[in-house]
């Protein structure tokens, strides 16, 4: 009766190659294998063979069968392309892929206007829209990651929505970045005509900006629809806020204080110094006339 060894070759993995063992051999199942061998035994007498219950590799295969699929399971998980849904990729893109509002004005991919600034825009810029034939989309992303700025991204929203000139010739997009606290301005060459460029570079550096620094990104957006608004209809300009003047008080003492400073702590030291040796002399003076 000959050894059994295991195969070395012509083997992709010891799970996926299983030969059917020979008649004379009855499976085994070592520690670390689904492999079931007969064991060689010098003393058993010829023909005599130990035969081990079908319940032992029965069982054992099904164990094989379930770590089988556990691992099938993992490595579906580890290597399946995951789906991220709501915020998880980059809003850029869904804000591209989705295209303009149909029954609103305002894609807040960022989430944060609230439902009065959302009906004040549509009620302002519908009235707009039946009046002057300008429509204006307003877009809020929270980051960039696709642009360089603003300016590149609103552009980009424009062709994609509008890829000829006739759709977006009466169009305007405004763009607010909430985490770089810039926004941008664009549209077709009818409504940059009517806004004008005065407008639009002081909306672009003041309403949007200014106000977002503050973390006021409704009064943002509603501000700035109406500054357009009120250019396109040929109203004087509402204007917006300005950056506030900060100045910190400084820690630093000036020149002139410090000089003063200087000249009484010079004459507190020298009031000390002329304590400090008088008054003892004194002492020993009125201690040694006394003797």
């Amino acid at each position: 009766m000959g050894t059994i060894f295991p195969p070395h070759t012509h083997t992709l993995s010891p799970l996926l190659n299983i030969k059917a063992s020979s008649p004379s051999t009855t499976l085994l199942s070592p520690s670390s294998s689904i492999f079931c061998f007969k064991p060689i035994i010098p003393s058993l007498k010829k023909n005599q063979t130990l035969s081990f219950k079908p319940s032992s590799c029965a069982s054992l295969l099904s164990h094989a069968q379930q770590g089988l699929a556990a691992l099938a399971i993992s490595l579906a998980l580890n290597f399946s392309p995951i789906l991220y849904s709501g915020n998880a990729l980059a809003s850029e893109f869904d804000v591209l892929s989705e295209g303009p509002p149909k029954e609103t004005y305002v894609v807040d991919d960022a989430g944060v206007l609230s439902r009065v600034t959302r009906s004040d825009l549509k009620r302002l810029l519908s009235d707009l829209e039946s009046r002057k034939n300008f429509h204006i989309n307003f877009v809020t992303v929270r980051k960039l990651t696709s642009k360089a700025d603003a300016f590149e991204y609103a552009d980009q929203v424009l062709e994609r929505w509008y890829p000829s000139v006739e759709e977006g010739n009466n169009k305007g997009i405004v763009v607010l970045v909430t985490s770089q606290k810039e926004g941008a301005i664009t549209g077709g060459p009818a409504f940059v005509q009517a806004v004008g460029e005065k407008v639009l570079d002081a909306t672009v550096s003041e309403n949007l900006p200014v106000l977002a620094t503050d973390e006021k990104y409704n009064e943002a957006i509603y501000s700035t629809a109406k500054r357009l608004v009120a250019a396109i209809d040929g109203l004087p300009d509402p204007g917006g806020p300005t950056f506030k003047d900060n100045k910190r008080e400084s820690n630093f003492k000036s020149r002139e204080e410090t000089e003063e400073k200087r000249g009484q702590f010079s004459l507190v030291v020298g009031g000390l110094l002329v304590i400090a040796f008088v008054v003892p002399m004194a002492q020993y003076y009125a201690y040694v006339s006394k003797k």
